[in-house]
């Protein structure tokens, strides 16, 4: 990158900060998803229908983990990339593969928890394990079609460097930034709304319906907390610090000079390396919520249906008691 008209930004920062955080994240995540596939394996019937979800979420994260390796190599020679363009190209694809990949996941699971609690009479017994493959399906397919674009823009340098761009070079970072804009909409924010107005609407069902059991009520709004915390912390700042760093590149191409461009481009590297950390933290939160999941979700479920359950009773208990009066009075 060459900012000739503008005071120099401190890319140093980038070799100091990210190898220590991905080497973290590389040894994290392998143990945690090792862990997380693991108790997937032993608890797949439990799970049902989920666990094709949370079984893609882990390959997801599998996948990019196995990059970060050459990764650490690169910034620790001072964003000097050795092993070729082509690689370059498949490294930063298969970040953007865990980086979306996790959020439609997520999303996906998301959706299941929502009609597993505010409308458990309409898919009872109408969402198979067929449903979820078919979705999984989808999910990587709109994936690769959002990420596949960026594969054609300039990932490497020309200069002996050899930098690996986890955007691509200022001669079409024009173009880069409206296209990044338009995959943000698209692959996160679009996902946050629906997962807000799941966790939003789930948690209104469940203050009005569970009455009687206020510790269930409690674990189910705590869960519900953490994971759209969770979410938040990992991808928002990333997504925004993104695409203005993206945004003071193109200024400072134009010759366009502000006091904020070495405040950003720092605040975009910690970004990288939060978002990162979401392949070692997706099987943590999987674990946490799949020990008591479905205990959780039956129970929710079975006290949001126990209105209809017992109005159903009631008028079983009737009619027999109506049929044992009618006895009654033919033996009279």
């Amino acid at each position: 990158m060459n900012y000739t008209s503008c005071p120099r930004v401190s890319f140093d920062f980038t070799g100091r900060f990210l190898p220590p955080v991905l080497i973290l994240v590389f040894i994290v995540g392998l143990v945690a998803n090792a862990w997380g596939l693991k108790s997937l394996w032993q608890n797949w019937k439990k799970l049902g229908s989920v666990n094709v979800f949370v079984l893609n979420l882990g390959l997801a994260d599998v996948l990019y983990l196995l990059t970060l390796p050459f990764l650490v190599v690169y910034y620790l020679k001072g964003s000097e990339w050795i092993f070729g363009a082509t690689f370059c190209k498949i490294t930063r694809f298969c970040f953007n593969l865990n980086l979306y990949g996790s959020i439609g996941f997520l999303t996906s699971i998301t959706v299941y928890r929502y009609l597993a609690i505010v409308h458990p009479i309409k898919v009872l017994g109408r969402i198979t394990v067929a449903h979820s493959v078919t979705i999984s399906v989808l999910v990587w397919l709109l994936v690769a079609a959002q990420s596949l674009p960026d594969v054609f823009y300039i990932k490497t340098s020309g200069n002996q460097t050899g930098q690996c761009y986890d955007t691509t070079h200022d001669t079409s970072v024009e173009d880069y930034l409206n296209y990044s804009l338009g995959w943000t909409l698209t692959g996160f924010c679009i996902p946050l709304l629906i997962t807000l107005g799941c966790y939003g609407h789930m948690i209104i069902t469940l203050c009005s319906k569970i009455n009687s059991n206020k510790d269930m009520k409690q674990r189910i709004v705590r869960l519900m907390f953490i994971l759209i915390l969770l979410f938040s912390v990992c991808y928002i700042p990333y997504h925004l610090f993104k695409n203005l760093n993206l945004w003071s590149r193109v200024l400072s191409k134009n010759g366009k000079c502000h006091n904020w461009f070495n405040r950003v481009y720092i605040a975009h590297q910690i970004s990288r390396g939060v978002v990162c950390l979401n392949s070692a933290l997706n099987p943590l939160v999987l674990l946490n919520t799949s020990k008591d999941s479905g205990s959780v979700l039956t129970a929710a479920r079975q006290l949001i249906m126990r209105p209809f359950i017992s109005t159903v009773s009631t008028g079983v208990n009737e009619d027999q008691q109506l049929h044992h009066q009618e006895l009654g009075r033919r033996r009279l």
